[in-house]
C-alpha cells in the first residue's frame, strides 16, 4: 500500500510539473514579443518611451514591439502567426481587446480570437502570458473573458496593473492611452511581476 501511494504522488508530482502555468526562466539570447494594440504601440507617450522599450531596459532581454493603433482582435489574429515565424520568442505578451471593448464587439468573438492566438503561441512553443483590458465603463476592472481565457489554457495572468494605472489620472494622456509616466510604471510592474513568476531574474 506504502508503495502505491508513493507511485501515485510521483505520477501526480510529474503531470503538475509540467502545467503550462510554469514558466521557464529568460536568457540574454531570448526574444519577448509585445503583441498588442495602441497600448503596446505606444500612443500618448513621447518616442522610445513605449512599455516595451522600457520592459528591454529593465530586463536586458530583447523586447519586439509589435503593437499596431486601433487594431481589434479580428486583425490581430490574421498577422499573429507571421510574427511568431518571424521573431522566435521564447515569450509572448498578449495585450489586445480593447478596441474590441471600446466598439462594443461580442465578447465572445474576443475571446475566441484571443484564444486562437494563444494556441498559435503554444503550438509554436513559446510561453505566453494574458494582461487584462478593463471593460468600458469607469473604475472597471479587466473584461472577464481574460480570467476565463487564462483558467482555460492555465497560462499567467494580469489582471490589475493596467486597470489601476488607467484609473489614475496622473499615469494617462486620456481616458484610454497612458503617458509617459504610466509607460514606465508600466513595464516597471510587469517586469516584478516576470521576476516573481520566476522568467527573469532580478
Amino acid at each position: 500500500m506504502r508503495v502505491l501511494k508513493h507511485i501515485i504522488f510521483i505520477a501526480i508530482f510529474s503531470l503538475s510539473s509540467c502545467s503550462s502555468n510554469e514558466t521557464q526562466p529568460l536568457f540574454g539570447g531570448d526574444t519577448i514579443l509585445a503583441f498588442g494594440d495602441s497600448l503596446t504601440a505606444g500612443v500618448g507617450a513621447g518616442k522610445g518611451r513605449d512599455y516595451p522599450t522600457i520592459l528591454a531596459e529593465l530586463s536586458g532581454l530583447k523586447v519586439v514591439n509589435a503593437g499596431i493603433s486601433g487594431e481589434t482582435t479580428t486583425q490581430g489574429v490574421i498577422r499573429f502567426q507571421s510574427l511568431l515565424d518571424q521573431h522566435n520568442p521564447s515569450l509572448v505578451i498578449l495585450l489586445e481587446g480593447g478596441n474590441d471593448i471600446l466598439r462594443s464587439h461580442p465578447a465572445t468573438r474576443t475571446k475566441q480570437n484571443l484564444a486562437r492566438m494563444i494556441t498559435m503561441a503554444q503550438n509554436h512553443g513559446s510561453q505566453i502570458v494574458l494582461i487584462g483590458v478593463p471593460q468600458k465603463k469607469l473604475f472597471s476592472d479587466s473584461a472577464p473573458f481574460y480570467q476565463e481565457l487564462a483558467d482555460e489554457f492555465n497560462i499567467p495572468f494580469n489582471e490589475d496593473t493596467l486597470a489601476g494605472l488607467l484609473r489614475t489620472p496622473k499615469y494617462k494622456s486620456d481616458p484610454i492611452h497612458l503617458n509617459d509616466a504610466g509607460y514606465h510604471e508600466f513595464a516597471r510592474q510587469i517586469h516584478r511581476w516576470f521576476i516573481d513568476l520566476e522568467l527573469v531574474v532580478q
